[in-house]
């Protein structure tokens, strides 16, 4: 590889670098008018996507200017890095995830309990307080400010509609707002809402397991294959060709 070529590879790379480097965005401020902030599972940090977006960026365009060359891969890395930073910066974190995905789990368990607080007489910003201090976790996180907020005299339309547009815990708020526009009891949409989510919960369960399953076959297949075929169709094969000997 000739000077001018290394030339252009490092000229390459400090495009990507920079491009990568104009890209990123300051971060953002929390809202104030925010009610449910974000939700992280507690352990090792695995975003790699995030912490090392820069380098993906990089590659990208170094990769692109050595597949264009000349001044067209000088006018693609800028590009290619960009966009690269940003795919991987909208990515959302594992933690998040981790997060995300605990609080689906555990919404059967929290809607009951609510339920039961609200069937005792607990109005609902005590019954999601209850709730939070009983069931430590990421959905009690999400509902404590909510709760917090109530507590303190907000409006609970807006308290449910933010509960419903929540991942984790859109069926929660959706239920309470419809009751509260509807003028029903809260008591009462809340225990069905219980009981729905643990049919669901009961079917995911079984559609899981049966899933398990069927994924298990092609290994067992995959391991049984040998022993027929040396039990089965080896010594049915060697018959024939000694009967055929004859």
């Amino acid at each position: 590889m000739n000077p001018s070529t290394w030339w252009q590879l490092w000229g390459a790379a400090g495009c990507a670098a920079l491009a990568a480097a104009l890209a990123q965005r300051p971060p953002r401020r929390l809202r104030s008018d925010r009610w449910i902030p974000e939700v992280r599972e507690s352990g090792p940090d695995v975003d790699w996507n995030h912490r090392w977006r820069w380098l993906l960026a990089a590659s990208a365009g170094v990769g692109a200017w050595a597949f264009l060359g000349g001044p067209l891969g000088l006018v693609a890395v800028p590009v290619a890095a960009t966009l690269t930073w940003t795919t991987a910066g909208r990515a959302e974190p594992a933690a998040t995830r981790r997060a995300r995905e605990r609080s689906v789990r555990e919404l059967p368990h929290v809607v009951r309990l609510l339920g039961l607080a609200l069937d005792a007489g607990a109005p609902p910003a005590q019954a999601l307080e209850i709730v939070a201090d009983a069931l430590p976790g990421p959905a009690s996180d999400r509902l404590r400010p909510v709760a917090v907020r109530l507590r303190l005299g907000a409006d609970p339309a807006a308290g449910w509609a933010a509960l419903g547009q929540d991942a984790a815990l859109a069926p929660l708020g959706r239920t309470l707002g419809r009751a509260q526009e509807g003028g029903l009891s809260v008591a009462e949409a809340v225990a069905r809402l219980a009981d729905d989510l643990a049919r669901q919960a009961h079917a995911t369960a079984e559609r899981r397991a049966r899933a398990v399953g069927v994924r298990a076959a092609a290994p067992l297949g995959l391991c049984l294959l040998p022993a027929f075929l040396l039990i089965g169709i080896v010594p049915l094969v060697g018959g024939l060709l000694t009967s055929l000997s004859w």
